[in-house]
């Protein structure tokens, strides 16, 4: 199973998450999804939610984050956020009257699958998203 791959380490901050959107958006454009399409927009919403949780909730001082883009030969793509913070668990929240907390009830929407994993220092999450339409 051979991928192509995409990685960028980004400053923690809002900054660094815009950035991750972007860049999210310009690679899958480069392997032949366009900007405007669903499969870019919806890649963009993913890195949006994650690379947010990664600045908000796993922040340390003076350590990055990072997004790791990999296309898969069988028409998918793995988005990889990754940040210092090992110590948080993911929490679905979703208060009715709340204004946060419904990013993962999101991913979880959006992703054909997802999940985390531990990393020597810190965690991933981890998203596979279809690049096809079912039936095409």
């Amino acid at each position: 199973m051979n991928a192509e791959i995409s990685t960028q380490r980004l400053s923690a901050t809002p900054r660094g998450a815009r950035l991750a959107r972007r860049l999210t958006a310009l690679q899958l454009a480069a392997w032949g999804h366009p900007y405007d399409s669903e499969v870019n927009r919806t890649a963009q919403q993913l890195v949006a939610e994650l690379a947010a949780n990664a600045v908000t909730h796993g922040r340390l001082p003076g350590r990055d984050f990072e997004l790791r883009l990999l296309l898969f030969p069988e028409e998918t793509v793995r988005i990889e956020v990754s940040d210092p913070r090992g110590d948080r668990q993911l929490r679905f929240i979703n208060e009715p009257e709340g204004e946060r907390g419904r990013g993962l009830i999101l991913v979880s929407l959006l992703a054909l699958t997802w999940g985390v994993a531990e990393r020597d220092v810190g965690k991933t999450v981890w998203v596979e998203l279809a690049l096809k339409e079912p039936g095409l």
